[in-house]
């Protein structure tokens, strides 16, 4: 067989059955003449390495092929990309921020030393970021194959830009001058502010509280952390237990209130201008967070440990923990819950403000 034959089998290999013959004449036809016009300088014929020069100045195979081929040639095309580029962008913030809250949680609670939980979780990040963009170039590959292009890229609409600002300071240009030059300068992944447009402060809601319900069921796979495994014995105190228990009793609440959380934060975005839906959903999980803090403080396994039963032994008790200049565990999570509870009690107060006046 000669290198002319192998190189048109490669060819053909690559072609479509039904026009793989005609394509193959074609192109033996133009190895023909070319080789007629070589052969006329010398008045020989080529030699073996003359022959597979004249083949590279075809092409490779796989190229030559492509010439022929129908349909895109590329995974990604130029009016797909951006929206490939803005959805593998989003999803690495929100992988980042799962594997550093898994990171930190590992630390605090004594699982791993700093060093060891920073490679674990560069490791973690490295390979669900191979799985997050191999799984966007699947589905890009199959979109620029559609003969029509998706809804979401025809029918958008001016108000719904908002979701845009997501990530905006971690552009494409910013990124590569990052990776070429080391330069991260003014990249910032949220980007996330009480300026920013209501669809973009419910969506980053809702991907928040995504990620807070499958650390909370234990579906998060980039940590190692689950809510049960927080305890210690500190001070005589089983956090363990006590943990494990509110864990079983909250369980199933958790998951209707996050599940009920995400489901507003969504029709937010898609409906920025509700105003007062906004506040109505405030007041309703204002409520349940100051209930969920009256509850822990008076009647839940936590209880024993932060009760105390007026505002003058509240008082004292910080007052003696300012004085010894040393705070237990206890006295810490005391706070925790009776901050929360302050803070959703005013956030209550600022929802009725804006229900009434239909001002943001």
């Amino acid at each position: 067989m000669t290198l002319t034959e192998r190189y048109l089998n490669a060819v053909a290999a690559q072609l479509p059955k039904d026009e793989r013959e005609d394509i193959i004449a074609e192109l033996a036809e133009e190895i023909a003449a070319r080789r007629e016009s070589r052969e006329d300088e010398p008045g020989r014929a080529l030699t073996e390495d003359e022959e597979e020069a004249l083949l590279r100045e075809i092409g490779h195979p796989l190229t030559v092929a492509a010439r022929y081929g129908k349909g895109p040639h590329h995974v990604v095309g130029p009016e797909l990309f951006p929206w490939w580029m803005f959805g593998v962008k989003a999803g690495l913030i929100v992988m980042a921020a799962i594997v550093a809250l898994g990171a930190v949680v590992r630390v605090v609670v004594g699982d791993v030393e700093v060093g060891r939980a920073i490679g674990q979780g560069f490791h973690s990040l490295f390979n669900g970021a191979i799985m997050l963009v191999g799984f966007a170039t699947i589905a890009g590959f199959i979109f620029e194959r559609q003969k029509d292009r998706p809804a979401f890229m025809r029918e958008w609409r001016v108000k719904d830009l908002g979701v845009f600002e997501f990530g905006g300071g971690l552009d494409a240009d910013r990124v590569s001058r990052g990776l070429q030059q080391g330069d991260w300068s003014g990249a910032k992944a949220f980007g996330v502010t009480s300026k920013s447009s209501p669809v973009v402060r419910g969506l980053a809601s809702a991907i928040g509280v995504g990620v807070v319900l499958l650390w909370w069921i234990g579906w998060l796979p980039l940590t190692h952390t689950t809510p049960e495994t927080f305890g210690a014995i500190i001070g005589d105190v089983d956090y363990g237990r006590i943990l494990r228990e509110l864990h079983t009793l909250l369980y199933w609440p958790v998951i209707a209130v996050l599940l009920v959380r995400i489901a507003f934060d969504l029709t937010r975005a898609a409906y920025p201008e509700g105003v007062r839906f906004t506040a109505m959903g405030d007041i309703g999980f204002g409520l349940a967070e100051a209930a969920l803090g009256v509850w822990l403080w008076t009647a839940s396994p936590l209880s024993p440990v932060i009760y105390e039963p007026t505002v003058a032994d509240v008082v004292d008790r910080v007052r003696n923990m300012f004085g010894a200049g040393w705070w237990s565990v206890a006295d810490i999570v005391m706070l925790i819950v009776l901050f929360g509870f302050i803070s959703a009690v005013f956030r209550v107060l600022q929802a009725i403000g804006r229900l009434i006046t239909g001002k943001a």
